[in-house]
């Protein structure tokens, strides 16, 4: 294994371990610490606050923490991440998600989910008609790359 590699390794394993504490504080003092009074006053759909942004300039990436939350029925747009990590967990609510070509499954508080550099996010959205959806969002990003594309229409 080069060494850039095993780097980028070492790295996952430390934003994952760094990931698992931030979890358990959320758990301890509240998902709403870290989302100031004007983020949770924004207009109804989608709000994210980001928690932690740090450059790793030895791998040429970024990594961010952020809390997304959507409010009932609010959904996303078929997307890609290029060039971005980005590794989900649901704090609160329900989260409807399809990766690639995989099955749409409905994830809840505790559980997560993956999405490789480049990977279609094909659903995204809170299916609950009443429930709001709290998740953090880890991404390790290139930040050569935009952070989210598009998916163009399928004729």
């Amino acid at each position: 294994m080069s060494r850039q590699a095993l780097l980028s390794h070492a790295a996952t394993a430390a934003i994952a371990a760094f990931a698992g504490c931030l979890v358990t504080y959320l758990a301890v003092t509240g998902p709403n610490y870290f989302a100031p009074a004007s983020a949770q006053a924004q207009a109804s759909g989608q709000r994210t606050t980001d928690i932690v942004s740090q450059a790793m300039p030895d791998l040429g990436r970024e990594m961010h923490i952020r809390l997304s939350e959507r409010d009932p029925g609010n959904g996303s747009a078929p997307h890609r991440h290029p060039g971005h990590h980005t590794f989900g967990y649901v704090l609160e609510g329900t989260y409807e998600v399809k990766i690639d070509d995989g099955p749409v499954r409905q994830l809840k508080a505790g559980d997560s989910f993956y999405e490789p550099p480049g990977a279609l996010h094909a659903v995204s959205r809170n299916p609950s008609p009443d429930k709001v959806l709290k998740y953090l969002i880890i991404q390790v990003s290139d930040p050569s790359k935009p952070t989210t594309v598009p998916e163009p229409a399928a004729k």
